[in-house]
């Protein structure tokens, strides 16, 4: 949670760039999507997702050492295109596939939705590769999200009680579960490089409208 003060406010979908200084002068950028939108009460109140990467420069030390209180830079919000605000796209059903810790601008826009009581359709379909690594998991999960599909895959170990055997998501699972392009759903991406890259292509073989997908990708080609 990041207190930023004259922030202009953010809409779900968007990131915020973190850079860290260390004493002798060395700089580190990273880029988080935001994970709530804007909270009236408090505007200047950003909060961010950080999965902890082992061996990473800069996620162990936001995760483990940053003491409550300390300065950060911050610049943003940033990015207009991979947005989405209740009320949008003339209500059409919005389609939510998020690979891994993609999962955190995704989980900003559920929030936004339920934050206006807002009606519009949305399935959200999450690829993680195991339960310890699934994020935001009881809340997409949760009953009385009213509206709010989601449907949850393991890649690499599932739970004893899934209903789906360990495996990566295929064109059957995404006609299956998500929106049919009759319907024109906006569909919105996030996640590793390869993910986004399968999912995109998927949705363009079951008939979706190139303009109706909007991705977000990062860091390299993985499962």
């Amino acid at each position: 949670m990041l207190d930023v003060p004259g922030w202009p406010g953010h809409r779900a979908g968007q990131h915020v760039d973190l850079r860290l200084t260390a004493p002798d002068g060395y700089t580190a950028s990273r880029a988080y999507s935001v994970s709530a939108p804007t909270d009236p009460a408090r505007p200047g109140l950003v909060q961010i997702t950080v999965q902890r990467v082992t061996g990473g420069e800069v996620s162990p030390y936001l995760v483990d050492d940053l003491p409550v209180g300390a300065g950060i830079e911050v610049r943003g919000p940033v990015g207009g295109w991979f947005v989405w605000e209740p009320g949008t796209a003339g209500g059409a059903p919005v389609l939510l596939l998020a690979g891994g810790s993609g999962v955190a601008p995704l989980v900003a826009m559920v929030r936004a939705r339920r934050s206006a009581q807002d009606r519009t359709p949305v399935r959200v379909l999450y690829s993680v590769r195991m339960p310890t690594d699934a994020l935001f998991l009881d809340e997409l999960t949760a009953p009385g999200l009213g509206g709010v599909d989601t449907e949850v895959w393991f890649t690499r170990a599932a739970p004893p009680d899934a209903p789906r055997a360990p495996a990566r998501i295929g064109l059957r699972d995404l006609a299956r579960h998500g929106w049919p392009a009759d319907l024109a759903p906006v569909c919105y991406v996030c996640g590793p490089t390869g993910f986004v890259e399968a999912m995109t292509r998927m949705l363009l073989v079951l008939g979706h409208d190139p303009r109706s997908v909007r991705a977000e990708r990062f860091g390299p080609s993985t499962d």
